[in-house]
């Protein structure tokens, strides 16, 4: 049997964050991105720092893809040949203002510096070789940020 598939508009960003020796990615329900140049010792959800752009600097038509409910969100984490991928989910709610942080949630919960919710994954669940990577401060993350309007889908 041969399925259709239909074609659905596909946004992108493109961002680029640094390592740093106290991340500890141990977080149970988020993992978070900063442009922030420290970690703290209460950090244990931030995967990176020197993050090169926040939220409010991200393409509008890429914000209005992101802020609908049947928004699809597919986030890949790269250092090196190390890669993690994690799905979540946009919402009408979202807020996409913050210049500083970018979180990832496990839950609904909605700030400024959420970027999707729902998520597959939070800090503690991320591969521990990539995570052991970003605990050099010479590492490189690469951060591809993939959001599927789902509502725009046309039939192929």
């Amino acid at each position: 049997m041969v399925h259709k598939l239909a074609t659905v508009p596909i946004f992108i960003e493109n961002l680029e964050a640094r390592g740093h020796r106290a991340i500890k990615a141990q977080h149970p329900t988020t993992f978070e991105l900063t442009r922030d140049l420290d970690v703290s010792e209460r950090g244990d959800c931030i995967i990176g720092v020197k993050l090169d752009r926040g939220l409010k600097d991200f393409d509008n038509c890429f914000k209005e893809a992101l802020r609908k409910d049947s928004s699809i969100v597919v986030i890949v984490l790269q250092v090196d040949n190390l890669r993690e991928v994690v799905l979540a989910r946009g919402s009408g709610r979202l807020i996409l203002e913050d210049n500083r942080r970018i979180v990832v949630r496990r839950s609904r919960y909605i700030g400024p510096e959420t970027l999707a919710i729902e998520s597959n994954k939070a800090s503690k669940d991320l591969n521990r070789d990539l995570i052991k990577r970003l605990q050099d401060p010479e590492a490189v993350l690469h951060i591809t940020i993939y959001v599927f309007d789902t509502d725009r889908a046309l039939p192929v």
